[in-house]
Formats: C-alpha cells, sequence, structure tokens
C-alpha cells in the first residue's frame, strides 16, 4: 500500500516539478527534456530569449498544452488531474477579460467559478487602485486592467501563481505599484509565484528563486543567493597560444577577448590563478552569460534538481 502521509508532505514541499518534460509541434522541439523542481513558497523567475520555451513551459503546466514527453505534477498531482485545478492561477500575458463586464461583474465571475474564492481580498485590490465596481473592462487603462486580473488570480487563493510576462504593458509606475501589489499579496498569503519576465532587474528585485531556459532546455535553476555566488567574473591577458590553460581547469561559461586581454564568467573548480582580476557578478550579469551561451554546461541547484529516488517511491 502507499504511503500517502510522506507522499502528501512532498507534495507540499514541491509546488511545481518537471520530469522529462517535452513539447514538440511541427517545426521541432519547442520544449525538450525539461526536469527541475520549485519548492512551495518561492518567488521564483522564469527567464529566457524569445522562442527559448517560456510560454510553452507554462501552457504545460496549465494543461492549456499537451507534453509531447514526459511529465509535470502541482504539488505532487499530475498536471490535468481532477481537482488539480483549485491550487493554482494563471494570468496571460495578454490579460484576457471579458471586456463588457464591469468590474464587479468580472469579480462575481471568479466567485461563481471557484470555491474557494476570498471576495473581501479581490475587493481590496481592486479598491487599492481606486478602480470603481461599475466601470467597464473595456474603459480601463492597461494598468487597471492588469490591476483587475491580478485581483481575480488572487481573489481565488492559489497556492501557486503563473505569471506570462505580468508586467510587460504597463509604464514604470503602474509596473513599480503592481511588482509591490505581487510581492505584498504573495508573502501574506504565502503563495508561490513563477513569473516569466524579460526585464532582468525586475527579476533581481523581485525573485528569490531562478528557472533559466534557452533553446527549448533548462540551462539553470534553484536558489538565487546560492547560483549567483558560485561564478567569478575574471580578467586576465592571453597568451601567444590564445586562452590561458588554467582557464579551462574551470566551468566557463562565455569569453570576450580585446586586443590581449579577457574577460570570462566562470563557475571556480577550485583557486583562480592570483593574476587574474576577480569580481564578483550580479544576477543580471549572470542570467546575460547564461542567456547568450545556450551551449554551456547546465546547473542545477540541489533544490532545483529532481530526485529521482522520490519518484520512484511516490
Amino acid at each position: 500500500m502507499r504511503d500517502t502521509t510522506s507522499s502528501d508532505a512532498a507534495g507540499d514541499r514541491w509546488a511545481l516539478e518537471a520530469t522529462g518534460a517535452g513539447k514538440k509541434y511541427r517545426r521541432g522541439w519547442a520544449l525538450r527534456n525539461c526536469s527541475f523542481r520549485i519548492p512551495a513558497g518561492r518567488v521564483a523567475a522564469l527567464v529566457g530569449p524569445n522562442g527559448a520555451g517560456k510560454s510553452t513551459l507554462l501552457g504545460l503546466a496549465t494543461g492549456l498544452l499537451q507534453p509531447s514527453a514526459g511529465g509535470m505534477r502541482i504539488f505532487g498531482t499530475p498536471v490535468g488531474a481532477s481537482g488539480a485545478m483549485t491550487d493554482w492561477a494563471y494570468l496571460a500575458q495578454g490579460k484576457p477579460l471579458f471586456k463588457r463586464f464591469t468590474v464587479a461583474q468580472t469579480l462575481r465571475l471568479g466567485q461563481e467559478l471557484n470555491p474557494a474564492w476570498d471576495q473581501a481580498l479581490a475587493e481590496r485590490i481592486v479598491r487599492s487602485g481606486r478602480l470603481p465596481l461599475e466601470a467597464r473592462v473595456g474603459d480601463l487603462s492597461a494598468g487597471q486592467r492588469t490591476r483587475v486580473a491580478f485581483a481575480l488570480a488572487f481573489g481565488k487563493r492559489p497556492r501557486l501563481l503563473l505569471l506570462d510576462e505580468p508586467m510587460a504593458d504597463l509604464d514604470p509606475l503602474a509596473r513599480d505599484e503592481m511588482s509591490s501589489l505581487l510581492m505584498a499579496e504573495a508573502a501574506e498569503h504565502g503563495t508561490t509565484v513563477l513569473m516569466s519576465s524579460h526585464l532582468l532587474s525586475e527579476v533581481e528585485d523581485m525573485c528569490d528563486y531562478l528557472l533559466v531556459l534557452a533553446d527549448g532546455r533548462v540551462r539553470m535553476a534553484g536558489e538565487a543567493d546560492e547560483l549567483v555566488p558560485m561564478h567569478t567574473l575574471v580578467t586576465g591577458v592571453t597568451t601567444e597560444q590564445g586562452l590561458p590553460a588554467s582557464l579551462h581547469a574551470h566551468t566557463v561559461i562565455e569569453v570576450h577577448t580585446s586586443g590581449r586581454q579577457f574577460t570570462a564568467m566562470v563557475r571556480r573548480q577550485g583557486p583562480l590563478d592570483e593574476a587574474w582580476q576577480q569580481a564578483e557578478p550580479s544576477m543580471e550579469e549572470v542570467l546575460l552569460a547564461y542567456l547568450r551561451s545556450p551551449g554551456a554546461p547546465a546547473l542545477l541547484s540541489p533544490t532545483a534538481a529532481p530526485d529521482h529516488r522520490e519518484e520512484a517511491a511516490a
């Protein structure tokens, strides 16, 4: 007999898990052999260039797309299983809302469709933006519509909130307001967030967990404060043969040369050459290095790497 107590505990620990997940279209694989996990309670950034597979990954996580290989689980339950939808809410980039509905009607729709609906929370999010409940959605600005969409998502009281470029259409002021709202609500209710974003500065300010995609594969995943310090920016002088041999004793993510000088982002594999200048990179610098070098060796922290022994036991 299966030990449901231990499996439930494991399910509560991991908000989102992927095991060999992939999606293939006629033109080829949009996402391939993706395995990772995101612990509950994190605010995670989903980062990658256009075409990296971010929207495809979110589509698989929500069941809007069917995988061509592998699968995903949300809090231990396979995506698409009966009752799984109560655990998550999805906010698409286009913020699809009924434009002829008023704000009040939109919240009423959320109430009717979601058994754990929190009307007080949804109204508080709307009223904090000074939005009249009788206003029609189609008459609102982009920032105001985003606030209504956030009210729908948080009003559902999800354990996992999936966001696809939620701030993309906002001006700087509205982006700052919505970022503060997102962080405050996530902290108050312990909601796990997976947020796709092209704004690396936004990622650095808001997120404590990273999931980096390039060419449809996971390139880096794990705790931001664990992954970033594993990297060093080194600057040195090339030799007549090119880059110094000692550089290749480390994992080189990317390297640039200018004249006889080189600058490299490396993962240290022991002591660095004392002749090199060393600097601690920012999160943005590390992310850019991986995005520019999709062929670099992938890096998953222990929390992000699926434990296949756990999967077999479950």
